[in-house]
């Protein structure tokens, strides 16, 4: 068809009403979901020839009903990472009004799954915005666009950063207190778009909340030549050899922060200095730190030795019930599954995500539909593996970094305040890896305390472990209430 008569993409949106009771109060709520059309100035010879559509970007917004004065009401942004995650995680499990009924490590509900109310739902203080990024959920690029163009870091800050925009333009949220929450690859997005959104629109936050972070990913990429993952993962391999009951007796008694306080200093003291010394380490030292090793993580020492004293995650994911022919989780190490056989390297499949894949894609499909009036014959691309091809092209030969971006945009507006939320039993993101990030921001004394850290006995997605949900739905209400003048 030429490209004169193809019809005009249009935004699809449609709303619907709800209510949620919290405690003794009736809370009602205005849903509106679909999709929009992402449009770019586009040049012809030079000059401007209008606004090309590119994408379609699909998103779930919740409002609250009888606010006369939305200055006074904070507005959400949310999505997840992947990178290639759509933003149903956080959405069903931790913040919307609705979450998933799944149960939890070791008493799991079978299918068919159901959604039920979510009495901790951010909404109470906050309106959301779940946002899926270009390639997920239902989100797409238009025909005759090149599909791989956004899936890449400054693409990506781009084009959620530009939904932002428009998003806050057309709603009438500037004057809101606004607030980016992500999780995983999200907190890098969120990071990131700390800055871009300062510095490309004027748009200043007032809060970040970022859920299982992973800001500098030289600490998580086990490369040769690069020994800080094999420190900073360590306490997490400690926290799941304690939860099932692979420590020594001594250890094992321990409570859990106890032990972890313990392998911290270890891991940062001799731990450091012997994969410094490398070769140089004499050989009682060396067997020295395998002991401890060892001890540490329910491995043995024969196993750490041939590691070279260096253990990588996926092969720990295999190692540690290898004896019980299990594996553990990677997302949440509490989570456990089996192999064809205990022979190999890593596991086949990461038991953690298998235990959360369908009830969250079964229900947000029945959801999206049924209760919220969306209709589309289009997969919903719950996580596509857009992550094995995602470009990182700004920062060839180097690590991607986007703490230095947070450093900056808390710099350039000393108001904007930061939530983190880390699991103990997260072996993608591990929490004593984002405490080294935080750490080595440089940022000046007095803006320190603009970030507030929060531990939870659970894993990547530690809203599925209910106490854990119950405890951090608090920590980010208090957050949010705290960090804007109503």
């Amino acid at each position: 068809m030429p490209e004169e008569n193809k019809p005009t993409p249009q935004d699809q949106l449609c709303t619907t009403q709800h209510s949620i009771r919290i405690g003794d109060k009736e809370l009602p709520y205005r849903v509106t979901c679909g999709t929009i059309v992402l449009r770019e100035e586009a040049e012809k010879d030079g000059t401007a020839e209008g606004h090309k559509p590119r994408a379609t970007l699909f998103f779930v917004a919740y409002t609250k009903e009888g606010v006369d004065d939305l200055s006074q009401r904070p507005i959400t942004f949310s999505f997840n990472g992947g990178p290639g995650s759509s933003s149903v995680w956080l959405h069903l499990g931790l913040l919307g009004p609705k979450r998933v009924e799944m149960g939890d490590a070791g008493a799991l509900t079978p299918p068919p799954y159901r959604l039920v109310d979510n009495p901790h739902t951010l909404l109470e203080v906050s309106d959301l915005v779940f946002i899926d990024p270009v390639g997920t959920g239902y989100s797409r690029m238009l025909e005759g666009e090149k599909v791989r163009e956004y899936h890449g870091f400054k693409r990506d800050l781009e084009s959620v950063g530009e939904f932002i925009r428009l998003y806050t333009s057309r709603y009438g949220r500037w004057l809101s207190p606004k607030y980016l929450i992500g999780e995983s690859y999200g907190t890098t997005r969120a990071a990131g778009l700390s800055g871009y959104l300062q510095e490309r629109h004027g748009l200043y936050l007032n809060g970040l909340m970022l859920v299982s972070s992973i800001l500098e990913f030289s600490t998580a990429r086990f490369n040769p030549g690069n020994d800080l993952p094999h420190i900073l993962f360590l306490p997490s391999f400690s926290a799941t050899a304690w939860y099932h009951r692979k420590l020594p007796p001594d250890l094992q008694r321990k409570p859990l922060k106890s032990l972890l306080k313990e392998v911290e200093a270890f891991a940062e003291g001799e731990y450091t200095l012997a994969l410094m010394r490398g070769s140089k380490l004499a050989p009682s030292e060396y067997r020295r730190i395998a002991q401890k090793l060892a001890r540490y993580t329910g491995l043995s020492e024969e196993y750490v030795r041939a590691s070279n004293l260096r253990l990588e995650i996926f092969r720990f994911t295999k190692e540690l019930l290898r004896s019980e022919r299990k594996t553990v989780g990677r997302l949440d190490s509490r989570f456990t599954g089996t192999d064809r056989d205990a022979a190999g390297t890593n596991f086949e499949y990461d038991p953690s995500y298998a235990a959360i894949q369908g009830p969250y894609t079964a229900t947000f499909n029945h959801y999206v539909r049924q209760e919220l009036g969306f209709q589309s014959d289009l997969p919903y691309e719950v996580l596509s593996n857009l992550y094995q091809n995602w470009s990182y092209k700004e920062f060839e030969n180097q690590y991607l970094n986007v703490a230095e971006t947070l450093r900056k945009a808390i710099c350039m507006n000393p108001y904007l305040r930061v939530y983190v939320g880390s699991g103990y039993f997260d072996l993608a993101t591990p929490y004593f890896a984002t405490d080294y990030t935080l750490s080595h921001l440089s940022l000046e004394p007095h803006l320190q305390k603009n970030i507030q850290v929060h531990y939870y006995p659970a894993g990547h997605m530690m809203y599925v472990h209910l106490p854990s949900l119950a405890r951090q739905a608090a920590d980010l209400r208090a957050f949010i209430r705290k960090t804007h003048t109503p």
